[in-house]
């Protein structure tokens, strides 16, 4: 069973739930910052961890990411799949023994991110192009964990992407948004509202790169999961 861990009711997996239910790929939304129970990784075959307004250091106020923790360092040590996405992949970073640093390297918007010569021969990003479109919302940043592979970077954030073991992934980035997302983001705060038109042309304006990149790097997590051919 592959599972989409979501941390925030703000964050949901947009495009990524669409993308799974056109394909057919059987999926459920585990929300623990409801009360939901996560399953034992013994019965999962793939998880996909979304991001959150949260820190990863925010354990007292949210204290179910202490348990998102503990399954992510299951899923490393079975070596299933996973992906964690954005604060799902700062998670990541700390549990496996990176920094992540609050007020650092935060970007917004979208914007492009590079490749590493390990990410253009990863198969996390098969068929993408060395430079692509992503989507930004991040004010915290990690660094990579010990003995991790850094496969993406942009000049404001250089950790944008990681790999652990043989399938484990963090990205920086958001390759699930839509537009919907994009709007609700922006309106969140009086920093961005002013701005929500702007940020929603510029993603209008890069979307169909966005979206071409952010479905080849989904449909190659599942390939690498064996949940799909």
């Amino acid at each position: 069973m592959l599972i989409i861990i979501q941390n925030d009711p703000e964050v949901p997996a947009g495009s990524y739930g669409e993308y799974l239910r056109e394909h057919d790929v059987p999926f459920r939304i585990v929300s623990p910052y409801a009360g939901e129970e996560l399953p034992p990784v013994a019965e999962l075959s793939a998880v996909i961890c979304l991001g959150g307004a949260m820190g990863v250091h925010d354990t007292a106020k949210h204290p179910f990411l202490l348990g998102v923790k503990g399954l992510i360092k299951e899923c490393v040590r079975r070596e299933t799949p996973f992906l964690g996405i954005c604060l799902g992949g700062q998670l990541m970073a700390d549990v496996l023994g990176g920094e992540v640093s609050s007020n650092q390297n935060g970007e917004k918007g979208s914007l492009s991110v590079s490749l590493t010569q390990a990410g253009v021969e990863d198969p996390l990003f098969a068929g993408i192009a060395q430079n692509f479109s992503t989507f930004q919302w991040h004010n915290d940043s990690f660094t990579i964990s010990p003995g991790g592979v850094r496969l993406a970077e942009s000049a404001a954030c250089p950790n944008q992407a990681f790999r652990y073991g043989a399938n484990a992934y963090g990205t920086q980035f958001h390759p699930e948004v839509d537009r919907a997302i994009v709007g609700s983001w922006a309106r969140r705060t009086g920093e961005t509202a002013p701005y929500v038109a702007a940020f929603l042309a510029d993603f209008d304006q890069a979307r169909a790169d966005y979206t071409d990149a952010s479905r080849r790097l989904l449909a190659n997590f599942l390939r690498i999961a064996r949940l799909t051919k």
